[in-house]
């Protein structure tokens, strides 16, 4: 069992930046691949950033590629999701999920967080 929690959202201008953080605790952090996830309102959640466990595989979505980066701190259980130049379409829960293995597929992730609300405004 992994528990996993979020923090670090908030209400942002256009353009802006803010770094969002996911701690992990209850089973080896290393054993997971982790994600970030969205949902918008109305819509279904979706697939954001990943990392591997040893931070040495990332991926992205196409409408947040070089925007967004994100990375871990095995060492304190830790994965970010560091967010600049936003947009009002990046509003959303952001949630965290964690997986014994490297995917990019919402329905594979075993692990969530509770999420955390970023919305961007002018």
């Amino acid at each position: 069992q992994v528990q996993l929690v979020e923090s670090g959202g908030g209400l942002v201008q256009v353009g802006g930046s803010v770094r969002l953080s996911c701690v992990a605790s209850g089973r080896t952090f290393t054993m997971y691949a982790m994600g970030w996830f969205r949902q918008a309102p109305g819509l279904e959640r979706e697939f954001v950033a990943a990392i591997s466990w040893n931070g040495k595989i990332t991926d992205y979505t196409d409408s947040v590629e070089g925007r967004f980066t994100i990375s871990r701190d095995n060492a304190k259980n830790t994965v970010t999701l560091q967010m600049s130049s936003l947009k009002p379409e990046d509003t959303a829960v952001y949630y965290c999920g964690a997986d014994h293995a490297y995917t990019l597929e919402i329905f594979e992730y075993e692990y969530w967080g509770q999420g955390t609300q970023v919305t961007v405004s002018y």
